[in-house]
Formats: C-alpha cells, sequence, structure tokens
C-alpha cells in the first residue's frame, strides 16, 4: 500500500458507517461512500456533515467543513473502491451476505488495499475462507458510537497475514482510534465477552430481586465504570491491594472464585427472569425517550472524549 494514499470506502453508510465516515474524514482522508440502499445513501452525507460539527463542538473536529468536503458518494461498489487503500464494510449482521459481499470487495479493490469488516458478531474465517485475496481480510470491530468511543477490536482469520494486521493497527492509530488486537478469533471478540459477563451478572440480580433496574444502572455509571473510564480492570485491581496484582490474587481471588463456581448462566436470558428483568424497567421505548436518550449520551461522550485527550497517559 502506498502510505501517501489516503483513501477509504465505507461499504454500508448506516449508523456504524457513518461514524466511520466522520472518524476517517477529519483524520484527512478521502472517503468514498456506497450503499446498495438508496435513501439510507442519499441521507448519508448530510448527516456526516452534522456530526461532524457537533464534534467540533467539543474541539474533536478542527475543520468540519473541509472533512464533510472530503466526504463524497460514489455511483457504485467499483467506483467506489477503485484505487483506495482501506475498506471499511458495514453491512448486516448475515453471514452469506458478509460472504457475498466480501467477494465482490476482493475481486474489485486493489490487491494492496484491507478489506476490513466492522462485524460485531461473525469472525472473519466464516466469509473470507475462499477468497483469493483473503490475507489482506480482518475484521475492525468498532464501539457504537465509533466516533466518541475509540476502541476497535483487530481480529483476523487464521490466514490474514500479520502484516495486514499490523497495517491496520498503524492506520486505526493514525486517524485516532484505539485499536487492539485479538490474537486469535473467539465468539464475540473480547468486548462484547466482557460486556456479556457484566450483562449477564446485571440481568440475574435484578431479575432475582437483589437491587432495583435503575440502582444497577448506578451502580455501574456512578461507581464501576467511573474509574474504568481511565483505568482497565487489571490497572484497577493493581491500585486495591498493597502489593500490586500478585498482592490482589493472593488477597482475593478466593471470593472471587466462590462467585465464578456459581456464575450466572443462560437461563437469565430466558423467562420467568427476563420478563421480571423487563418488569423491573420503569421506562418505555418511545421514540421521544430514546432520542433523548442518545443525544445525551453522545453529548456525554464527547465531553468525556475531549476531557481524556487532554490526560497524558
Amino acid at each position: 500500500m502506498n502510505d501517501n494514499n489516503r483513501s477509504v470506502a465505507i461499504v454500508g453508510v448506516g449508523l456504524i458507517g457513518r461514524a466511520w465516515a466522520a472518524i476517517f474524514a477529519r483524520a484527512g482522508w478521502s472517503v468514498r461512500l456506497t450503499d446498495p440502499h438508496a435513501p439510507t445513501l442519499n441521507a448519508a452525507l448530510a448527516l456526516i456533515r452534522d456530526e461532524l460539527h457537533a464534534l467540533a463542538k467539543h474541539g474533536l473536529a478542527t475543520d468540519p467543513a473541509a472533512a464533510a468536503a472530503r466526504v463524497a458518494v460514489a455511483a457504485s461498489l467499483a467506483d467506489a473502491v477503485q484505487g483506495v487503500a482501506f475498506v471499511q464494510e458495514n453491512g448486516p449482521e448475515d453471514v452469506a451476505q458478509k460472504i457475498a459481499i466480501f467477494k465482490e470487495l476482493d475481486r474489485l479493490a486493489p490487491p494492496d488495499a484491507l478489506l476490513v469488516s466492522s462485524t460485531s458478531a461473525i469472525v472473519a474465517s466464516r466469509f473470507t475462507e475462499g477468497l483469493p485475496g483473503r490475507a489482506r481480510c480482518l475484521v475492525g470491530h468498532p464501539v457504537n458510537p465509533p466516533h466518541l468511543v475509540p476502541l476497535v477490536e483487530l481480529c483476523g482469520a487464521p490466514w490474514t497475514a500479520p502484516e495486514a494486521i499490523d497495517r491496520a493497527r498503524a492506520i486505526y492509530r493514525a486517524i485516532g482510534q484505539v485499536p487492539v488486537t485479538v490474537n486469535k478469533e473467539i465468539n464475540g471478540f473480547i468486548l462484547n465477552r466482557l460486556q456479556g459477563a457484566l450483562l449477564a451478572e446485571a440481568f440475574r440480580l435484578v431479575g432475582e430481586g437483589f437491587v432495583s433496574a435503575e440502582d444497577l444502572d448506578h451502580t455501574v455509571k456512578d461507581g464501576l465504570g467511573l474509574r474504568w473510564s481511565f483505568l482497565g480492570p487489571f490497572e484497577t485491581i493493581e491500585l486495591n491491594a498493597p502489593g500490586g496484582i500478585p498482592d490482589y490474587c493472593a488477597r482475593y481471588t478466593g471470593f472471587y472464585k466462590e462467585l465464578a463456581a456459581a456464575s450466572a448462566g443462560p437461563e437469565v436470558y430466558q423467562s420467568p427472569n427476563v420478563d421480571r428483568v423487563i418488569a423491573a424497567w420503569p421506562h418505555q421505548p418511545t421514540p421521544d425517550r430514546i432520542a433523548a436518550l442518545t443525544a445525551r449520551r453522545n453529548q456525554r461522550l464527547a465531553a468525556l472524549a475531549a476531557h481524556k485527550k487532554t490526560q497524558i497517559d
């Protein structure tokens, strides 16, 4: 790949694809959009422009007008990928559709372009095995919303070239994201497995009546989440015992072994427990509530992201 080629094709421009477009555009990349659903594609430019201006209000984009000018709609998939260095695919979470689109991407994109999927649930080996260019294919799983939460999980198939992972990691870091490498394929990658463990216990604690749903949320957002926004779990336990992680393991793992031995199982997502969880949540998901909550989430995440940029690690 030519290091001077900073052009990307965004394949699928729903919520995640538009966020990727804003991320690449604010980093100075030329962005081409494509989507088989015409109304989604037609609406994308204005939505991306608006998001870039919203980012600028928090100091997360320096010249939103110039960034928006770097985004263009391509006439076809072939036009979108012509000459690009990077392809970020954001199609449906469906293996058959992933196989079909990656077959086309591998055929149409330059042979040295990276082909990366935003999939959150499908490992790359399930949709790249038969491709001549399978060594340049991998997963780059973002966190919603990607333009405000910078983590991206990189996970290749067994045949993905190590240099493809290295190149993707360097590109994501250069555009302001925080890439982490998943060393071998695992269902759910890393973030969703961690989130799943917490969510299963949350479903059990609420469903079995130990705590209200709203107080459970307070426990995370006003407790664990505060320190987790700057420290990971290993850094956290390093500070929770005088001798660091070895001391923590000696002192406290007996308690956690007991918890692990009786961890929440799949039944927490089945009736009657899931019915109790739903009944415990006192809000109805009306369009107005969802829109207001989404706007508040994005504003608070933008403020946090701006604050973290001022911190020296």
